[in-house]
């Protein structure tokens, strides 16, 4: 391919990718908003509150390791039309589970909006490898900036869509479901008609043409070799532990607000804070990531972790926890658009797809365990104790980035060749 023709199947890559994740994330939102709900009313009891979030990311799990060797085989469109699929299916049986007042087939359905979920986060992959490593960054961080925008117009779309409800005499919160599947339709018919050529086989273009080690191999290196490589750990640890703080105070914070008494929009306040630093500012830090490397930014957004952990106890006021959560989700942006493309960067393309979906398992195993986790350190020891062990995760990724800088200083130097004597 020419190199103007790689640059413009490298932005409409994104551009098709932002679209995708805009129309996701603006269905996720609304889905979001009323599936604990749901799940309390179906289930008879409030143990049922956060049983939702936690199947949606058992299904993001469990599916991005086959999807992601899916796409490592075929191509990243077809994983990711498949992962639309299964989102529309999924949407389709919750809604006829609601109508009908079935616990167990809603579950069913949340656990198919979970793959979908799962399989379109690595849409990130999909546009990093579309484009060349200067710009890798820049195009992960758009289309994570997708999801400000599905933010956004996510709470419109549910209160118009409960304004048919009510006007039509339709049971409530029900109709969200069936827009879902549309939604995920309009995304099917974009990646599936549109994705071309494959990102992947963009990928293997400019790895040739920047003559990438390993892409000789048909099959790639093993996991043990892939696992070795210090950068994988890196990577691997700060888009992990991002999420596990992410997620340990993110899921807290409204209840310890609540008990605080203070008002649901004072509350309401602060998750805005927090969702504008998790996407908002994904422009700026992708083109950080590019001038400074990925290393400085993964510190950066450490350090942000660890100073909104150090903050969170000495107040309880709104506008002080809207800081510190607007600090935790530029931390976990910094972190995650960081790992993901330091991830892109160390893997030949034929590595990619079974390699990033095996992580996406434990970035999701790990958003499910503080999910899950959070709810029990808080009652049992408390906001400020929780926040303490959110403080020691926070700090893996600058001790993973010490102890390389170590093991560097430590290796001997690589002997200079000896100059060829002429005859």
């Amino acid at each position: 391919m020419e190199t103007s023709k790689l640059a413009h199947y490298g932005r409409r890559t994104v551009g098709i990718l932002f679209a995708t994740q805009s129309l996701f994330s603006a269905g996720y939102v609304m889905l979001f908003t009323i599936s604990s709900i749901l799940a309390v009313k179906l289930g008879g009891s409030t143990a049922w509150t956060g049983v939702p979030i936690t199947i949606i990311l058992a299904g993001a799990a469990l599916g991005a390791w086959p999807i992601g060797r899916l796409m490592g085989r075929h191509g990243r469109r077809l994983g990711l039309s498949l992962g639309q699929l299964c989102g529309i299916t999924g949407s389709l049986i919750a809604g006829t589970a609601i109508l009908y007042g079935m616990l167990g087939l809603y579950l069913v359905g949340l656990f198919f909006i979970g793959i979908a979920r799962g399989s379109l986060d690595m849409g990130r992959y999909a546009a990093a490898d579309a484009n060349p490593p200067h710009l890798r960054a820049r195009a992960i961080s758009l289309v994570i900036f997708g999801s400000t925008v599905g933010a956004f117009i996510g709470p419109p779309i549910l209160k118009a869509v409960s304004r048919y409800e009510l006007a039509h005499g339709l049971p409530p919160m029900t109709v969200p479901w069936f827009v879902m599947a549309f939604v995920l339709l309009l995304s099917f018919v974009l990646v599936f008609g549109f994705l071309r050529p494959d990102p992947l086989d963009i990928a293997k273009h400019l790895a040739a043409k920047a003559g990438t080690p390993h892409q000789e191999a048909s099959s790639g290196r093993d996991y043990r070799e892939i696992v070795s490589d210090r950068r994988f750990i890196l990577a691997v640890g700060s888009i992990t532990c991002g999420h596990l703080v992410m997620y340990l105070i993110m899921t807290v914070t409204p209840v310890f607000m609540n008990q605080c008494h203070h008002a649901i929009t004072s509350i309401s306040w602060v998750i805005v804070a927090h969702m504008f630093g998790m996407y908002g500012l994904s422009f700026a830090v992708g083109w950080l990531i590019d001038k400074f490397g990925c290393s400085a930014m993964i510190v950066a957004g450490s350090v942000m972790l660890v100073v909104s952990c150090l903050m969170a106890p000495v107040s309880n006021g709104a506008l002080w926890l809207a800081l510190v959560l607007f600090l935790v989700g530029l931390g976990w942006n910094c972190c995650f658009v960081a790992g993901s493309t330091l991830l892109s960067e160390m893997l030949a393309p034929v590595e990619r797809g079974r390699v990033q979906g095996l992580v996406d398992t434990l970035i999701n195993f790990a958003a499910g365990a503080g999910s899950l986790g959070s709810g029990f350190l808080f009652a049992a020891l408390g906001f400020n104790v929780m926040v303490w062990i959110s403080l020691a995760f926070s700090l893996i990724p600058c001790l993973i980035i010490w102890r390389m800088s170590v093991a560097a200083q430590a290796s001997p130097p690589v002997p200079a060749l000896p100059e060829q004597v002429l005859e």
